[in-house]
């Protein structure tokens, strides 16, 4: 499947800031972690430059992890638009990178024990029990392939991690040392559109979380 051939515009948005963002601890592919206030202030922004960008009600494909935090973001954005949030669709496949026995633990423990978590480009080092960047990239892919008779403009509401790996595919991306091919990082609350493999920036969040 060539992600560059579906018609339409994707908007690629990081969900707000959560508690474990706030407490600096490595989230991954837990299923609720809630929006701070940071978060959903975060959430408001997006919703007002997509309001800014679209207009109100316009013909959008929702689409969100199925993991709380996005659900949350999606529903404050969607109240910007004037779209309907039961409309939204959910898939695994948009979930977070899987951080196995480093999940939900403080990046500063993990760093103690293993060292620098973070790589020089801000992209996470997988666990040694956790998902690896080319089975991320095999999963997006798929939900691409089976989403690519989506009609219109369509807007998808996931992570830091897998979103920089699915904006990867959509754009081409070099595989980098990881395997996949992985875009450059977005602060949470970021939202891009890709249109035919090309991706430009529609709102820069105000987050700070480092992969």
């Amino acid at each position: 499947m060539n992600p560059r051939a579906r018609s339409g515009r994707d908007f690629v948005a990081r969900h707000g800031e959560t508690v474990f963002n706030a407490a600096r601890r490595l989230q991954g592919d837990h299923p609720h972690t809630p929006l701070t206030r940071a978060g959903f202030a975060q959430a408001d922004e997006m919703g007002r430059a997509l309001r800014d960008h679209l207009g109100a009600k316009p013909k959008l494909t929702l689409w969100s992890s199925s993991a709380g935090r996005a659900l949350q973001t999606l529903a404050i954005v969607a109240e910007h638009l004037e779209l309907d949030w039961h409309d939204a669709r959910t898939d695994d496949r948009l979930m977070e990178i899987g951080m196995g026995s480093w999940g939900g633990r403080y990046y500063s423990d993990v760093v103690g024990e293993v060292g620098p978590v973070i790589d020089e480009r801000g992209l996470l080092k997988p666990a040694p029990d956790g998902e690896q960047y080319d089975a991320i990239a095999a999963r997006v892919s798929s939900w691409l392939a089976d989403t690519a008779d989506d009609n219109g403009d369509r807007l998808v509401i996931m992570h830091g991690i897998s979103s920089r790996v699915m904006r990867g595919v959509m754009t081409g991306a070099a595989i980098n040392a990881y395997g996949a091919p992985v875009l450059d990082g977005h602060p949470q609350g970021t939202v891009t559109m890709i249109e035919r493999g090309a991706e430009t920036m529609v709102h820069r969040g105000t987050g700070y979380a480092p992969a």
